[in-house]
């Protein structure tokens, strides 16, 4: 299936948003839908051609919601200048129904006739409400009672009620919510577009005869571009030269500087210091750190929470239970004599105008999509509000060790020699034996004994699976495992357990001892999910057992389990689950895919491995784990509020409703029920994004 975005215009209701997304989700030619309220977009996955789909998406919008534009994605820009005059002229209009108002008020006052109040009051309430009318109208003619309908039946009632400054009223305080309400959501929606601004749109290709300006993504892989001074890396590449520093906080979250120089991998989205760079491209712009990490969060909110789903559905079926008790509330007291019509009937009207479930339809999104942009913020992407639910709720995280807790490159740690030698014959020697290996250990040996004076060796011989043989002169030298002492009966006696060995015609004369070591930051984040009361912290890995140990024991984990197979994590983990509730597994190898997919939330470290990237459901772009803690906190928290603003509306709609019933509400409690609860929640959600962030000591 293909997959196509428009933007959205017209669309002012949270609770319409979900109607109209069922319906195009239910056409026959249309395999997903999903409607962003919050940032205005409508994404479409379909196997048909676009341009025959298209028209009937449209009609289909139209039977549900009237006014709604779609407009292609590339064109959101010029939809937005449009929206911004609509803001303006809603200001203005604000100001002329206050005025008539305000006139109807002091007509009021001074006893003027009767005429002049209904004028001006009518004259407030038209300039206030008349979009909300004609858009109510039509929703009532369809039999569809949204928010609009409700308010438009309550405005035409309270006049032939006569209760005029009532009706002004209710059309005023509506229309100043809905502007505020658009604002609030405005402002979180344009925190989150501002992760737009890392990805550049142009690039300086540098050619023989200089460099040309061209659009990033017309720049081909192999392409060597210049990255001015102050600019952001338009794309992913290695740096051919220069020196300067790079500010990758817009990617990580981390405020440090990155040294680069020739030979540094620079992911775009990053800004440059005071001196330019030559960087070869090494991936196309659709690919690069930067658009991955925009089109993470950009789609997250398609993945929707368990809360989020849960409220949707609730909304369904509210809204026809809320009708019925109003009309029940409208015509049966005063049927069976306990009271006028007109008086059941504007209590009727308050209970309609304090139903409307937009304040929750909206709020719940809106929550997690301000946490999905606060997680950005910090280096934490999350694919969608499922998986954030799921690591608020983490009872156990298994970490894979090399590269996750560890550094994942090897290193001397200890040096061992027996028979008279010391350790500076053994370094230069065993680095002179290693020096055309590529393996991992050879390579740490030779980092180890990097700048001192290696001997001269001849007659190498590669012995497969066990080391390698050389001359010094007439002096045999063998290095390699244990195994091919073993097999050649030279005692290793004094020596402890190693990942190489060295001897010389015969007789070992010391080991060295080669580990991954941990993170810097590693047991800090562990000492940090077991204060958030992370019950279950385990770590799986195919390294042997010894090494294995040692990690544990240095990050502070009690629980480890060596020498495993990628299938045998998948197993443990499926065990883990069982035993221990919501588990989340963090790694970073192409080999950790199948268990970050099995687990209830896959958490990747760094952008580097694409497998590992698109099995995760959440990325740390720092490729460190130290994020992890603080994405978890962020997550309670925007939980928290997320109840919070369930709770808040539906107690404040209940209390509304009730007293409603019993006379006790006048018509401007039912507008904050609507607009003023929705404009709370909003803002309240908004709250998640001026959050603080955290860091793990490490």
């Amino acid at each position: 299936m293909s997959a196509y975005k428009y933007h959205i215009s017209g669309l002012d209701c949270a609770n319409c948003a979900a109607k109209v997304e069922r319906a195009i989700a239910g056409m026959d030619a249309v395999g997903e839908a999903h409607i962003d309220f919050v940032n205005k977009t409508l994404t479409l996955k379909t196997d048909h051609s676009i341009e025959d789909l298209l028209p009937h998406v449209k009609n289909t919008i139209d039977r549900v919601e009237d006014g709604i534009q779609l407009i292609p994605a590339e064109e959101r820009k010029a939809a937005e200048r449009a929206e911004k005059k609509e803001e303006k002229r809603e200001r203005v209009e604000l100001i002329i129904s206050l005025a008539f108002l305000l006139l109807g008020v002091a007509a009021s006052l001074l006893a003027f006739p009767l005429y002049l109040e209904i004028i001006f009051y009518g004259l407030s309430a038209a300039v206030a409400g008349y979009r909300v009318c004609i858009s109510g109208l039509k929703s009532i003619f369809r039999l569809r009672f949204d928010e609009n309908a409700l308010m438009t039946i309550a405005v035409i009632a309270a006049f032939f009620l006569g209760d005029y400054f009532e009706a002004a009223m209710v059309a005023l305080l509506f229309h100043i919510g809905e502007m505020l309400e658009d604002r609030a959501v405005n402002k979180s929606r344009h925190s989150i577009e501002e992760l737009a601004e890392i990805r550049p749109d142009t690039a300086w290709v540098l050619h023989d005869h200089g460099e040309h300006k061209v659009d990033a993504r017309s720049v081909t892989v192999g392409s060597v571009i210049s990255v001015h001074p102050f600019e952001r890396v338009p794309l992913d590449g290695v740096v051919l030269s220069g020196n300067s520093t790079l500010d990758a906080s817009a990617l990580t979250g981390e405020s440090l500087p990155m040294e680069a120089s020739a030979g540094t991998e620079v992911p775009s989205g990053m800004m440059n210091g005071e001196a330019a760079l030559t960087v070869k491209v090494t991936k196309a712009y659709s690919d690069s750190a930067a658009t991955r990490i925009i089109d993470m969060v950009e789609s997250a909110a398609a993945q929707k929470g368990n809360a989020e789903r849960a409220i949707t559905r609730f909304a369904r079926i509210y809204t026809p239970i809320v009708m019925a008790l109003a009309i029940l509330l409208a015509f049966l007291p005063p049927l069976i004599g306990m009271g006028e019509f007109s008086t059941w009937i504007s209590r009727a009207l308050v209970f309609l105008v304090a139903s409307c479930p937009c304040a929750l339809v909206i709020s719940v999104p809106l929550g997690f999509y301000s946490g999905i942009g606060a997680a950005s913020k910090i280096g934490v992407l999350v694919k969608g509000g499922r998986y954030l639910e799921a690591l608020s709720k983490v009872d156990a995280v298994v970490f894979d060790k090399t590269g996750t807790l560890t550094s994942g490159k090897l290193s001397v740690s200890k040096i061992t020699t027996v028979n008279g030698y010391s350790q500076d014959d053994f370094l230069p020697l065993a680095a002179a034996a290693e020096q055309y290996s590529e393996h991992p250990v050879a390579r740490a040996i030779k980092e180890a004994a990097a700048g001192l004076e290696l001997p001269k060796l001849t007659g190498f011989t590669e012995l497969a699976g066990l080391g390698v043989r050389a001359l010094h002169g007439t002096d045999e030298i063998l290095c390699g495992r244990n195994r091919l002492f073993v097999e050649r009966g030279i005692s290793l006696s004094g020596l402890p357990e190693a990942s190489v060995y060295l001897s010389v015609n015969g007789k070992a004369i010391g080991a060295a001892q080669i580990a991954d070591a941990p993170r810097k930051e590693a047991p800090a984040a562990i000492h940090a999910l077991r204060n958030l009361g992370v019950k279950r912290l385990v770590m799986l890995t195919g390294d042997a057992e010894k090494p294995a140990a040692e990690i544990a024991r240095q990050c502070g984990l009690t629980e480890y389990h060596a020498g495993l197979m990628p299938e045998d994590k998948v197993r443990l983990m499926q065990e883990i689950r069982q035993k221990s509730g919501v588990t989340a597994f963090v790694g970073d190898g192409i080999n950790d895919a199948p268990v970050l997919a099995s687990a209830d939330c896959g958490i990747a470290m760094g952008l580097g491995t694409d497998a590992a990237i698109e099995s995760a459901d959440i990325v740390l772009t720092t490729d460190s784990p130290a994020r992890l803690p603080d994405a978890i906190s962020l997550f309670r928290r925007t939980m928290r509020i997320v109840r919070f603003n369930i709770a808040f509306a539906l107690t404040v709609k209940a209390a509304v409703l009730i007293l409603a019933a019993f006379g006790y509400a006048p018509m401007w409690s039912a507008v904050f029920a609507d607009v003023g609860v929705s404009l709370i929640a909003v803002l309240n959600s908004a709250r998640i994004l001026k959050g603080k962030k955290q860091e793990i000591a490490g």
